[in-house]
């Protein structure tokens, strides 16, 4: 039996969590899978490496069988049959009680990029999901109260854990750091299985980050194994996937076929996939160099293709296909900048339910009519849509690659804007907070993972700007310096200058780093 210790500090309420038999049951799940977890990590290094080799990917050899063959996913439990509007947040508390008072049909509760790993941070995130689940949260403030709403139909709550590469040092299991994603699963699981199960209400989870069926085939083992181990029947766990990665986009359907008694859908995200295409083709030359971040939209004929893609493949195989994000906040004061806003969501909202999308995200409650009204309009007196199959679609692999012919441009201002939203990302996330308000857009660690992946590539490509510079490592310092100046009157120089010195870091580096959130690890306490 593993040794599991935990060596972060107190959190209020953490004893109802941090139990012996909950940490043994976490034990339990790295025992049996952190070894699979640390060669499928590696198998992610040869692949790209190959990527790199040859400017190419495509679906599969080996695995075609799977895409011709007779099967389908399991049928959905009636909680996850209506998604026309999911709502996203971290698991704060106040986060908690608007999510779910949000009139939303889904909750995506995130403990990976919209929230900062700080130990408090995972600990009351389970607390609250604990108490989410039983529909006993409530907050009490100096300005004012929140509850829980009992005159609505609450979401269904999806909880998305860390992705497979991320650790969790507070708690270590012989020695060494546990895997964050078997914490957060482990833990919601433990406390949460039984009684959502009860309830016809879950568990249900959203896998980040998956880069291959292998990585989707460990994931349906660790839920077949803790279903087994608590005596949950064998199915009761859902999962949608985030279609986040250029090599899972290759393998939707060898990702839904390894869980195919466990999955629920596939969603598209944007921002995340970019920073994948990016990583995965960096040094393949002016083809795969995208323009500015904000002019990569979900048009281009490479988005385009993906998403199709999704649709098409869902639906063949009975599961959901979930839009990606809408992340504009709301501005009361500055009706004129909400209304040029709320047009755009509509027409990505219009394009998704047009296409044969389920639902689809927001990131504020005041979107949550504004999604909904228009998937009420598509669906009618229907949950989905997964009546569409989309027979039409045929997309092949150039079409997933075709990042050259994406328009707009590089420009100076793209590079401020990219180091600009990074710093202030970095320095919120540091501070403690993962989503973060920034240009009236809800932000999330994708972002500054674009922002700084991109500044990368221009520097290592030697790409000229709009105003003829050409990005050096030079120019990206000038340009950090001005914003740092800029942003040294709203930020604090505490959460500031670590942020600008791991931007720089990240951006800059010989060799290009992973994940950002990896080193901004090690900078939180």
């Amino acid at each position: 039996m593993s040794e599991v210790r935990v060596v972060g500090g107190p959190v209020e309420r953490g004893d109802e969590i941090l139990t012996p038999e909950a940490l043994a049951f976490v034990g339990s799940l790295h025992e049996a899978f952190a070894a699979r977890r640390d060669e499928l990590l590696r198998a992610r290094k040869t692949r790209r490496q190959e990527a790199a080799r040859t400017g190419k990917m495509d679906f599969l050899p080996e695995t075609a069988d799977v895409r011709s063959g007779d099967w389908q996913v399991a049928e959905a439990p009636e909680a996850l049959r209506d998604r026309r509007v999911e709502i996203t947040g971290p698991t704060d508390r106040k986060m908690t009680i608007n999510a779910l008072n949000s009139g939303a049909k889904v909750w995506l509760a995130d403990l990976e990029d919209a929230n900062t790993p700080h130990w408090d941070n995972v600990v009351s995130g389970q607390v609250n999901l604990y108490d989410a689940a039983r529909k006993q949260v409530e907050l009490h403030t100096a300005e004012k109260s929140y509850t829980v709403r009992t005159d609505i139909e609450h979401p269904t709550v999806v909880v998305r854990p860390r992705g497979w590469h991320l650790p969790e040092r507070n708690i270590t299991i012989d020695g060494q750091q546990a895997i964050g994603a078997l914490v957060d699963f482990g833990l919601h699981f433990f406390h949460n299985a039984a009684y959502l199960a009860e309830q016809g209400a879950g568990p249900f989870y959203y896998l980040p980050k998956l880069e291959s069926h292998l990585e989707a085939r460990l994931w349906n083992d660790v839920f077949t194994h803790a279903q087994a181990e608590l005596g949950i029947p064998h199915g009761t766990v859902r999962a949608t996937v985030l279609i986040e990665t250029i090599p899972a986009a290759f393998e939707m359907e060898e990702i839904l076929y390894e869980l195919r008694d466990h999955a629920a859908g596939l969603n598209a995200g944007r921002w995340d996939y970019l920073f994948s295409v990016i990583k995965y083709f960096r040094e393949s030359g002016e083809e795969f160099t995208l323009p500015d971040r904000n002019a990569v939209t979900m048009t281009a004929p490479f988005m385009r293709a993906y998403t199709e893609l999704l649709v098409r493949t869902c639906h063949k195989r009975g599961a959901f296909a979930i839009g990606g994000m809408a992340a504009f906040i709301p501005n009361r004061r500055d009706p004129e900048v909400t209304e040029r806003a709320l047009a755009k969501v509509r027409e990505d909202k219009n394009r998704e339910a047009g296409d044969g999308f389920d639902g689809s995200w927001v990131a504020h409650p005041d979107l949550v009519p504004v999604c909904r009204e228009i998937f009420d309009e598509v669906l009618g007196d229907k949950p989905n849509q997964l009546d569409r199959t989309r027979e039409d679609v045929s997309v092949t692999a150039e079409q997933l690659l075709e990042v050259a012919s994406t328009p707009g441009g590089r420009t100076r201002d793209g590079l401020r804007g990219a180091i600009d939203v990074g710093l202030r990302y970095i320095a919120s996330w540091l501070g403690g907070t993962g989503a973060a308000a920034i240009h009236n857009l809800m932000e999330d660690a994708a972002t500054a993972e674009i922002s700084r992946s991109q500044v990368w590539q221009w520097v290592h490509g030697g790409i000229v700007l709009d105003t003829g510079e050409k990005v050096t490592s030079d120019l990206v310092r000038e340009v950090l310096g001005e914003v740092r100046a800029e942003l040294s009157e709203v930020i604090d120089a505490n959460l500031l200058e670590p942020a600008a010195e791991l931007f720089e870091q990240v951006a800059l580096a010989d060799e290009f780093p992973d994940f950002l959130t990896l080193p901004a690890y090690e900078r939180i306490s």
